[in-house]
């Protein structure tokens, strides 16, 4: 019988530092199976198919580490985004969940900026400045206030009230000075992490704002057109990387605009999985600045959807229906 898993039963039980801990595993495992050819952990590739009035987007990865393989798809018109993961089991075939999956896909783009920032970030950063104020900012803050000691966060965004309500939220969440401020610039140049959660299609941050040392998480942005960094950020650091390279050469236009300009290479870019399993590159300097762009990957939804789905099965939530048998 397979379960039905829906936002409440993900918000129930998935929490951010068991996110961090099953999507390093995932970043190990697939490094692992890189290097000695297995190739049991799979994951292709983000395609969109679109249509007058939306799109849909597909995600297909297969971890046999964690027993699982599957999709997410998502539709999104104007009236809104719609998430759903199919879970299988990859020793049979079965079918294992299907999830609701809004608040998984939030919980692990928070968990994968995370990841990054414990590697690349310095152990000494308390400061974040966060341009953005909506759904994903918030596990963003989450994940960095879960591997760093952070004391307080400058935010900006466009809309005044919305921004003071956010900050009042995520204090009351995280326990830690949520200021906001009236300008980016205010955000960014005292922060040691910095934080791009926005829809924006030009660039938001300027590296001449950015302090030596600082490390910068960029999620905003999975389409070849859009960026949220502009060329002195790249410039100016030392480490880029980010979740997948193979993708980032399809959407990532955060590097794909400069790269096509002439400015960058695809040499200077990193898969975050080779960081965390290899310790290389890393930082030299406490000065140095390092980025992780973050897309979304199929390897990150179905690893926090199969983490999900066992906690669910653990506790005997969801609700069990026969289909596929």
């Amino acid at each position: 019988m397979a379960l039905i898993l829906r936002e409440k039963h993900v918000r129930s039980l998935l929490s951010m530092r068991d996110t961090i801990t099953v999507l390093e595993e995932a970043f190990n495992a697939l490094a692992q199976s890189i290097q000695s050819g297995r190739n049991d952990v799979v994951q292709h590739p983000r395609t969109r198919i679109a249509i007058p009035k939306g799109v849909l987007t597909f995600l297909a990865g297969a971890a046999a580490p964690f027993g699982v393989m599957g999709f997410k798809t998502y539709t999104a018109s104007r009236e809104g985004i719609r998430y759903l993961i199919m879970l299988f089991s990859s020793q049979n075939g079965q079918l294992l969940s299907i999830l609701e999956a809004e608040r998984i896909g939030s919980m692990r783009t928070g968990g994968t900026s995370a990841v990054a920032t414990k590697y690349l970030a310095r152990e000494d950063a308390t400061i974040v400045g966060l341009i953005g104020a909506g759904a994903q900012a918030v596990t963003q803050l989450m994940g960095v206030c879960t591997v760093r000691p952070i004391t307080i966060v400058y935010v900006y965004s466009r809309r005044a009230r919305e921004r003071e309500l956010f900050c009042q939220e995520m204090q009351r969440l995280l326990n830690v000075q949520v200021i906001p401020v009236n300008h980016p610039r205010q955000a960014i140049e005292p922060a040691d992490i910095v934080i791009t959660a926005t829809t924006a299609s030009e660039p938001v941050l300027h590296g001449e704002w950015l302090k030596p040392g600082c490390h910068v998480n960029a999620i905003g942005s999975n389409w070849a057109h859009r960026r949220e960094l502009d060329f002195t950020t790249l410039q100016r650091s030392s480490i880029i990387s980010t979740d997948s390279v193979e993708q980032a050469q399809i959407e990532a236009g955060d590097f794909l605009i400069p790269i096509n300009e002439g400015l960058l290479d695809w040499q200077r870019i990193h898969d975050l999985f080779r960081i965390i399993h290899y310790r290389r590159p890393q930082r030299t300097s406490p000065t140095d600045i390092t980025i992780y762009k973050g897309l979304g990957t199929a390897l990150e939804d179905i690893a926090t959807a199969a983490h999900v789905y066992n906690l669910a099965r653990r506790q005997g939530l969801g609700e069990e229906i026969s289909l596929l048998i």
